[in-house]
């Protein structure tokens, strides 16, 4: 398999009372795909992965693999804390159906690099699915994977590539540098698409492709082909969708969005709650910045 184009982390629906809301997961896909997404992926952090126990992942990971029927990939967030729940969770998706899985980094300790390589090495060797691993420093005590690591771990045959949430373009470009061509480097920042493609990455897993997919998709295909001036604008009016997820606790940006665009899936799980009055309309005014509402 090669992880490539825009597969975005979708946002999970949820009911008035915080139950999955199973039925709108569907037609929320089906919005994805007819914007022309390239992959699915499900329990990532934008999707309130580490809110729902392991009965509900299973329902969402069975739910989205039946639905989209081959159509697309269909990834799973397998992270865990430690790496015998990882393996579970990963051999549970694998189980359902799952294209690949994406496993972040433990998210409470802090692990040495060597703890990092024997973690993603031992979920990697018991599944066959593909692996993509998960970079993201801000979400898991300040610990990143380092190019060095990433670089053994691109020598496991299903390791295929690694998202980069890290908002560091530098250290992006090292993980291009010096892994093999088969190994995809995926942007994890919505800002930086396009100077990530420019670069070597291979997509984008963005968390504004719940808002605006057309727009992340157009950043990437008119890249691949080679309309940089209109990859580079769609990058312009992404900007500040991505800028207004800040006004809330993730993922309570997005759905807050997706609600001023008629488009609701819910609340968050609590204790995130919705936007306040004062910063919906910030969030308004960001909407109309990108051309969305």
């Amino acid at each position: 398999m090669k992880i490539q184009g825009i597969i975005p982390p979708v946002a999970t629906p949820m009911q008035a009372n915080e139950d999955l809301d199973l039925p709108r997961l569907k037609s929320f896909i089906d919005h994805q795909m007819q914007c022309g997404v390239h992959g699915i992926f499900v329990l990532g952090t934008n999707s309130e992965c580490y809110a729902l126990d392991e009965r509900e992942k299973q329902e969402v990971i069975a739910t989205a693999v039946a639905h989209v029927n081959k159509r697309l990939p269909v990834f799973a967030g397998t992270g865990a804390e430690t790496t015998r729940e990882a393996v579970r969770l990963t051999k549970m998706a694998e189980k359902e159906g799952a294209d690949g899985v994406s496993v972040i980094t433990p998210y409470f300790i802090k692990p040495s690099q060597q703890e990092i390589a024997n973690h993603y090495k031992r979920v990697a060797e018991n599944t066959s699915l593909p692996v993509l691993l998960y970079n993201n420093p801000f979400h898991t005590s300040g610990v990143g994977i380092e190019p060095e690591t990433v670089a053994r771990l691109a020598e496991v045959p299903n390791i295929l590539g690694i998202k980069d949430s890290s908002g560091e373009l530098q250290n992006t470009i090292e993980y291009i540098r010096q892994v093999p061509d088969r190994f995809s480097v995926m942007m994890g920042r919505d800002t930086l698409i396009y100077l990530a493609l420019e670069a070597g990455a291979r997509g984008a897993v963005p968390a504004t492709g719940n808002i605006a997919p057309s727009l992340c998709v157009e950043i990437y295909e008119a890249f691949i082909k080679g309309d940089r001036a209109a990859s580079k604008a769609a990058q312009a009016k992404l900007h500040p969708v991505r800028m207004a997820l800040t006004l809330g606790t993730a993922p309570g940006g997005v759905k807050a969005a997706l609600q001023l665009l008629g488009t609701p899936i819910g609340p968050c799980r609590s204790p995130v709650g919705p936007l306040p009055a004062d910063k919906q309309e910030k969030m308004k005014a960001c909407l109309r910045e990108a051309g969305l509402l």
